[in-house]
């Protein structure tokens, strides 16, 4: 009787543990929600490889299926609670939404190969460096510089004059022209 019991104990062990090892996330991947250009959205668990490659590891919240994505194949993600856009291959973690998107750019996709078939394809990729500030507006991304931010200020933000002032006090600082953006944003939806 005793050997019974003893079987039947060490069961429930395993099958508890088999239990609680699907609950938990696999290592080195956090909680995600992928969204393709077909429409298709897909829950799961992210391993991010956007910096290295332009691609991410996607893990299936059933986690039966992993695949790699790249970003040519992507619209948008969301990785834990930070929200990424996918432009021309290269992911962009977003900063503000509303009219103007301002965005940051996480990866570099230029010359990337992909194949349709046997036939290699070379992506171009977008313009600027990982860590460049851009505004994506109408399918339209504008990388923002020491160069640019003045035409930028003068002509996108024109219509608001608390967002223009407050633009004018950057000093070159990209990632400053976040609030003047969100104020924008927000005096275009009043």
């Amino acid at each position: 009787m005793k050997i019974k019991n003893l079987f039947f104990s060490l069961a429930m062990c395993f099958s508890f543990v088999g239990i609680q090892a699907q609950n938990n996330i696999p290592a080195g991947y956090v909680k995600s929600t992928i969204h393709l250009f077909d429409g298709t959205q897909l829950s799961g668990y992210v391993k991010d490889n956007i910096k290295k490659s332009a691609s991410i590891y996607f893990i299936e919240e059933a986690g039966s299926q992993k695949k790699q994505y790249e970003g040519s194949e992507i619209k948008e993600l969301t990785i834990g609670e930070v929200n990424y856009l996918c432009v021309s291959g290269d992911f962009f973690k977003i900063i503000s939404t509303g009219k103007l998107n301002f965005v940051q750019k996480q990866s570099n996709a230029s010359d990337k190969v992909s194949y349709n078939g046997t036939e290699a394809i070379f992506n171009n990729g977008t313009e600027g460096s990982i860590g460049d500030y851009f505004v994506y507006s109408n399918k339209k991304l504008t990388r923002l510089s020491k160069k640019t931010v003045g035409a930028f200020i003068s002509t996108d933000l024109a219509s608001c004059t608390e967002a223009v002032e407050r633009a004018k006090t950057i000093n070159g600082d990209m990632a400053k022209l976040q609030q003047p953006i969100e104020i924008f944003n927000n005096y275009t939806t009043k």
